[in-house]
């Protein structure tokens, strides 16, 4: 047959169409016969189509070319010498691994940019095209990838179309390298000229040895690895040991190494040198399913071991059973829930509610969700102490030793804790109740309920409040939730085991709302004496009685408190200490914690009370202990690294060398002026840290075009802010009465400011020393040193009555003030302090302005 002839004829096959059955089925890839005639091959069926509609969607498929190995591959012989090879061949880019001489695979290419290359192979090179392996594949031009220089000579065998996909039957027939570019892939097809490279025929003694090396290790693997098994057995016993090129390309096809490890064998074309490499890669192969294999034994061991033990524990179970030395775990659950019913005393809702559950849990099996979740509802039912109180102690002098132990002050709580346990003495039962204790941080609030729990002779249990924002943390989740659980006051019963605990609330004060529900809500039924005897937990869903639980809140304030919730519960402030009390305070409890805590004996360190005093007047001002506790413990630290060094001397502490283990002072020596000028007044404010002394500074502004007016600095709140002008207008209308020119105050605009301007402030208690300071500079008569005052102004000159009397006192005794003065009508505040508190003090209750006036001036005051 001519060359023409042949073309023309390849043409026709590549449009024929399905036309003949018979050619499918000698298409098939399990069927080829690589030794079929041209005139037995051009009668092969086609259908590929090369209308432009079939290709005219190729640029939208972006993916990689793909010319995959889609089924079984036999042996090849090579081209038979009287075919011709084209000296120029079109460039398929494959992606993975390359292709080697000698056989027959199908692949299929399911990028459309590659149809062209295979079409121009079909009709004009003799149904070759050349495939190499491209460095990196250009995913959005792939036919312009990087290539590497050697590749694999294909012929097309069989070319059908499926769908999207082209599905080829090819031979793989000789290795190539490029030399010049034909055609560029810029311009459709890449043409390249090839050089081909056969494998010498000629053997030698070295070769065949490697030959034999090369085939034992593939049956090695084969050994491990039954992938390929039956098709390489087939082929090796086929193939003969004179053409070892053949057979290292066989098994280099039959690798799963790299595919630059592959590439490597493919550019080598000396045999023993590709021998060697090829044997490397067949040893590395063998070792990767060497391990496997272990690791597969290893695995497969350990759950036969698993199988066994669960076999052997069933049986040995049902033995038992039989035997009646043992119940199967529903069995023992039920049993269990059975004898703790016996110990409780149940209301009958919830003998009820047990019951009817124990009756369900009976019919479901152990492998059902519903039954963990109903086992999970018991337990909690059934661990619960229904009936179970602790006895009460109504040692009253046993209870006040608990109470002083642990405590220093704090005498408003101890005396309502006595007078808690004398009412139960009394009646023979201690009923619930609800205390808050109010004040600021450090003062002891948290730790004196584990006291009041002790002198009780009760269980306690205790949970923070703060940031809570989740009503279901109070009441419980539904039991329709997964993971449900009963709320905080359900878990501190089935934590102490007790019906009648000490329940601590801390920082109610912080508690939070959300769009989950509002907890302090929540807590009104809970902390109600009429309605906790009957507590519903949404999880239970059966009521608990807790009118008997004595439960303590903790507050910084009441501000945030909302009023149901605090109407419900009796108020006991806790002011913050004085001087003197932080010293008995770090004498009786905090040195020797520290002490101990340390390694440390009262040997190692002498603290005498001078210095103890400036310690805590110069570092420790602060309302509570928490502050001073630090100044302590860093005290000792430095003692014991000192000792650690080898220093084991006795420290003396002094006021000169408490620098060296605190630092400077944090507080002035002098914080209150010697000899106030006119318009400085020293009042006394209330924060939720404590009382505090500030002092408020008016001046005045003279200027020849001024119309007078006011001004106010210091972020002052709107309340404050009231005070300031009822303060100012108050002055100025009475400024005749007051021997003040009542042109001062057109020609001046008084800037009247509060320092600490950082911090905001608020309250009418600052009334009557904001006006004192706009008197003081009108008259420019400075006030005495050592004065202080608190009092809400009116505009008529009356003195309301204030807050905060014993936290107020604290502060000024704590900064060295002795003269006060206080509304009439919080007289009888004042009448409640501590003597240790009043000592010293003297004070000047006033019921208007002018009382305030002749308090400070005297006799010089104006008539």
């Amino acid at each position: 047959m001519t060359e023409e002839r042949r073309e023309d004829q390849e043409e026709k096959e590549f449009h024929s169409g399905n036309e003949s059955e018979e050619g499918k089925n000698d298409g098939d890839s399990r069927n080829a016969d690589p030794s079929t005639s041209k005139e037995e091959t051009t009668t092969e069926n086609s259908i590929l189509e090369e209308d432009t509609e079939s290709n005219g969607d190729s640029s939208d498929h972006t993916g990689p070319v793909d010319a995959e190995v889609i089924g079984d591959f036999a042996p090849h012989p090579m081209v038979p010498a009287a075919e011709v090879l084209p000296q120029a061949l079109p460039i398929l880019p494959i992606a993975e691994r390359p292709f080697f001489p000698g056989i027959t695979l199908p692949i299929q290419i399911s990028n459309q940019d590659f149809v062209p290359i295979i079409e121009y192979a079909l009709k004009h090179s003799h149904r070759y095209f050349g495939a190499v392996l491209a460095k990196e594949l250009n995913e959005e031009q792939p036919i312009q990838s990087e290539y590497h220089e050697v590749g694999t000579a294909l012929k097309i065998l069989r070319a059908d179309q499926a769908e999207d996909t082209l599905q080829l039957l090819v031979q793989t027939v000789r290795r190539f390298s490029r030399k010049e570019i034909v055609q560029a892939p810029d311009k459709g097809v890449p043409i390249w000229e090839v050089e081909y490279h056969e494998d010498p025929e000629k053997t030698n003694q070295e070769l065949k040895a490697y030959t034999l090396a090369l085939i034992t290790s593939v049956r090695d693997l084969l050994r491990l690895n039954p992938l390929f098994q039956e098709q390489l057995k087939m082929l090796l016993s086929s193939l003969s040991y004179d053409k070892p090129g053949l057979i290292m390309d066989l098994i280099s096809s039959m690798m799963t190494s790299d595919g630059d490890k592959l590439q490597e064998i493919l550019e080598t074309y000396s045999l023993i040198p590709r021998a060697r490499k090829l044997l490397r890669l067949l040893q590395e192969e063998i070792q990767l399913f060497e391990l496997q294999q272990k690791i597969k034994q290893s695995i497969e061991e350990k759950i036969t071991q698993q199988q066994k033990e669960f076999f052997l524990r069933e049986q040995l179970k049902a033995i038992k059973k039989e035997l009646g030395l043992e119940k199967d775990d529903k069995e023992a659950e039920l049993e269990k829930f059975e004898q703790r019913l016996e110990k409780l005393t149940l209301s009958e809702e919830a003998k009820k509610v047990i019951q009817d559950n124990l009756d369900k849990i009976k019919l479901i099996e152990p492998a059902s969700p519903e039954y963990n979740v109903t086992h999970t509802y018991l337990d909690w039912l059934t661990l619960l102490p229904w009936g179970v109180f602790t006895e009460d102690s109504f040692d009253i002098e046993k209870a006040r030793e608990a109470l002083d132990r642990d405590h220093y002050g704090l005498d408003d709580v101890k005396e309502r804790i006595l007078e808690y346990i004398s009412t139960g003495k009394k009646t023979g039962r201690i009923s619930g109740s609800i205390l808050c204790f109010v004040g600021p941080p450090g003062v002891g609030k948290t730790s004196i309920g584990r006291s009041v729990a002790e002198a009780l002779n009760r269980k306690f249990f205790r949970f923070s409040l703060g940031g809570m924002r989740d009503e279901a943390e109070i009441k419980g989740h539904r039991r329709t939730y997964i993971g449900a659980m009963p709320g905080k006051f359900i878990q501190s019963l089935k934590t102490t085991e007790s019906a009648n605990p000490v329940i601590m609330l801390d920082e109610i004060d912080k508690i939070g709302s959300s769009f989950q529900g509002d907890p302090a809500s929540a807590l009104l039924e809970v902390l109600d004496p009429e309605q906790n005897h009957a507590f519903l937990d949404h999880y239970l869903d059966v009521r608990f009685d807790l009118s008997r639980v004595l439960f303590i809140c903790t507050a910084n304030t009441l501000d945030t408190v909302p009023a149901p919730l605090l109407d419900r519960m009796e108020v006991i402030k806790l002011p913050g200490y004085i001087l003197e009390e932080k010293a008995q305070i770090a004498r009786r409890y905090l040195i020797p914690h520290a002490l101990e805590e340390h390694g440390l004996k009262d040997e190692d360190i002498d603290l005498s009370d001078e210095v103890l005093n400036f310690m805590i007047d110069q570092y420790s001002r602060e309302a509570g202990v928490r502050n001073l506790e630090n100044r302590i413990k860093k005290i000792m630290r430095k003692i014991t690294m000192a000792h650690a060094t080898g220093n084991t001397s006795r420290t003396d502490l002094t006021k000169d060398n408490l620098v060296d283990f605190l630092g400077p002072p944090i507080h002035t020596e002098e914080p209150l002026y010697k000899q106030p000028p006119a318009g400085v007044v020293t009042g006394l404010a209330w924060t939720s840290m404590g009382g505090a002394t500030l002092s408020i500074e008016c001046g005045a502004i003279v200027h020849s075009q001024s119309n007078g007016g006011f001004k106010l600095t210091g972020q002052l709140g709107d309340v404050m802010k009231e005070s300031a002008e009822i303060a100012y207008s108050y002055v100025q209308s009475n400024a005749t009465r007051f021997g003040i020119d009542t042109s001062y105050f057109e020609k001046h605009k008084l800037h009247l400011h509060v320092p600490a301007g950082a911090t905001p402030k608020d309250g009418p208690s600052a009334g009557i020393t904001m006006a004192l300071a706009i008197y003081s500079l009108a008259r420019q008569e400075p006030v005495p040193p050592a004065f202080a005052m608190t009092g809400e102004l009116t505009l008529t000159g009356r003195v309301l009555p204030v807050g905060g009397i014993k936290e107020k006192i604290i502060a000024a005794r704590r900064m060295g003030i002795r003269r006060i003065i206080l509304p009439r009508e919080n007289l009888r505040d004042f009448k409640e302090l501590p003597d240790y508190l009043r000592a010293g003090l003297k004070c000047f209750f006033v019921r208007a302005f002018d009382d305030v006036i002749h308090s400070i001036y005297g006799s010089s005051a104006h008539s």
